[in-house]
């Protein structure tokens, strides 16, 4: 077996370690598999004779193609579109993989992708090596130019991002977070009867401009209609996550990592009595969001 083959056959066996790394750091499946590709061919012209650890060795190359993508994609400001969808809060349609993002999207944390969103590049692959996959500072410093001790620093930064400020006491989180868990598995699961026990009688809903494209924010009344419109955004369910919200339980609305809609819920005696849901950017920016762990 030559060199070519053997590391071909080495790539293929870490392909999934290295598609996560990517989908961390990129959140979006098509450029983690655009990433894969391009490492592939920077990994098939190198000599990896004297590589000894050929999984550590692949990952900093795919992080590093990853970085460079970070970097030009905050040069032209753009976002990645994987989703087929014709709701404009969701992104325009495309030949993605809906199914599969949700998928990933599930398995990383939809409130993770959102919080990564808005680290700085080198922080994003300081925390998603170190923190997640466990690489040495040592091995990721030279990726960024800077001393082990500084990107250490940039680990820790993007750390207290992820963990958020610490959520005010409360002895009914945990319960507040199954209520709210359920909320989500009921709608994406189309359970009319499993939401209306979940919602009190009179439950208000109240939603800005921004998620109804209304000239006025929009108010529902009633455990009925307020499930009725869970039901209709189901497409919107799909790729929503739980999140801690200001300190309290509540749902984030993420393709690809991008925050488009917040749900903030209001609990009474096991009954979820009110739901606040926010698209506006501006109130976006002013939620204090961070992992619901």
């Amino acid at each position: 077996m030559d060199d070519h083959e053997w590391l071909t056959e080495r790539f293929a066996e870490h392909r999934s370690h290295l598609r996560a790394v990517a989908y961390r750091m990129l959140g979006s499946l098509s450029e983690a598999d655009d990433a894969l590709q391009d490492a592939w061919l920077r990994a098939s012209r190198a000599d990896v004779g004297q590589v000894q650890n050929i999984a550590g060795w692949l990952t900093t190359v795919v992080a590093r193609v990853c970085l460079n993508m970070l970097r030009s994609r905050g040069n032209r400001h753009e976002e990645p579109l994987d989703i087929q969808a014709a709701d404009p809060l969701l992104g325009p349609a495309s030949t993605g993989n809906p199914e599969q993002e949700v998928v990933m999207a599930d398995s990383v944390g939809v409130a993770l992708l959102v919080v990564l969103d808005t680290l700085s590049p080198a922080e994003r692959l300081a925390f998603v090596l170190h923190d997640l996959f466990a690489v040495p500072f040592e091995e990721i410093a030279p990726m960024l130019e800077r001393s082990p001790e500084a990107t250490r620093q940039l680990a820790s930064r993007a750390r207290r991002r992820v963990k958020g400020a610490a959520p005010a006491p409360n002895a009914d989180l945990s319960r507040r977070r199954e209520i709210v868990e359920a909320f989500l598995s009921a709608t994406r699961g189309r359970d009319f009867q499993a939401l209306i026990t979940l919602l009190h009688p009179d439950v208000v809903l109240r939603a800005d401009k921004a998620v109804m494209l209304t000239a006025e924010p929009v108010m529902v009344n009633g455990a009925e209609l307020v499930a009725q419109g869970a039901m209709a955004a189901m497409q919107r369910a799909q790729f929503t996550g739980l999140a801690l919200l200001d300190g309290a339980a509540g749902l984030v609305m993420a393709p690809q990592g991008h925050l488009r809609v917040a749900l903030a819920f209001t609990i009474v005696d096991g009954l979820i009595t009110a739901i606040d849901v926010t698209a506006e950017p501006d109130r976006l920016d002013g939620l204090n969001l961070a992992v619901l762990d």
